[in-house]
């Protein structure tokens, strides 16, 4: 039988997330797939990915992350790409799904999570990579935590001590499965922290950094947030891109070999790149 390409809609979420709990990540159940594809942000999205189907089944599926961003002043259209999976006897098939995605013009894509057999792949589309130096921060209870300055998971303190596009973000992201939330506060000064909890070597231990509003504050209260993240969520270490917290964390080392993050636009810089908007944020695996 064809196997055809089809987008994926509202009615073929269901089957479509069923098929990446039994295929992909049995951890993450298919209700979580569902809620995770139902971003909670506004998006006038075509799609959410592409899938393979053949005789009415699902064989194949290309997740789709949409978000409209301004950058510099102006209206960016994003498509972050998720989770990919296509069942071994029709692999043939799997570049059919990324090439529908990349055929959307107007877009710039990002590639947050990549295996190691897709990167050669993305290069060839003419993706480009990141910078994800990554420091290895050990949550320490000592690390300076009688220091000046909160630091509060309270919704409530986040949306009266946030304000402007920060507020928007928190928001926006307040009902995704995998973001977490923190607001730093010293003085009149705050800093918005978004974090997901991470497995390295399916140990569930770790705290990936994901966007942080004011760097400086961040790490000057980074003693503050260690002992947070160790007592309240059972995080050992912190993995910190520098090109999201700045300057490298105190007492922390430098990771030899990163996760790779990956991107495509015709006209915004690496630096314009960030991590909210994701799968990322939408799925906690």
């Amino acid at each position: 039988m064809g196997i055809a390409v089809k987008p994926i809609s509202g009615p073929d979420v269901p089957a479509v997330a069923r098929f990446l709990h039994e295929h992909l990540n049995s951890r993450v159940s298919a209700e979580a797939w569902v809620r995770a594809v139902e971003v909670p942000w506004k998006v006038d999205a075509p799609n959410h990915g592409f899938m393979l189907v053949q005789d009415g089944a699902v064989v194949g599926a290309y997740l789709a992350f949409y978000s409209e961003r301004t950058i510099a002043g102006r209206r960016e259209r994003f498509c972050n790409l998720g989770a990919w999976c296509v069942l071994p006897e029709h692999r043939f098939h799997s570049l059919r799904l990324l090439k529908a995605l990349l055929a959307q013009d107007g877009h710039t894509f990002t590639d947050l999570s990549p295996s190691g057999n897709v990167l050669p792949v993305n290069t060839r589309l003419k993706f480009e990579f990141l910078d994800t130096s990554t420091a290895l921060v050990p949550a320490l209870p000592r690390l300076g935590w009688f220091g000046r300055g909160r630091v509060s998971a309270d919704p409530r303190v986040i949306e009266d001590s946030l304000d402007g596009e920060d507020l928007e973000r928190y928001r926006d992201h307040a009902d995704t499965a995998a973001a977490r939330h923190l607001v730093l506060v010293r003085g009149n000064r705050r800093c918005y922290v978004v974090f997901r909890k991470d497995r390295r070597k399916r140990l569930p231990f770790f705290a990936s950094i994901l966007y942080v509003s004011d760097p400086e504050l961040f790490r000057s209260m980074a003693g503050q947030v260690s002992r947070h993240l160790l007592v309240r969520h059972g995080v050992l270490a912190i993995l910190a891109e520098l090109r999201v917290v700045g300057d490298r964390p105190r007492l922390s080392r430098l990771l030899g070999s990163p996760r790779r993050k990956m991107f495509k636009s015709d006209h915004l810089t690496p630096d314009q790149i960030d991590y909210l908007y994701s799968e990322l944020v939408c799925v906690a695996w």
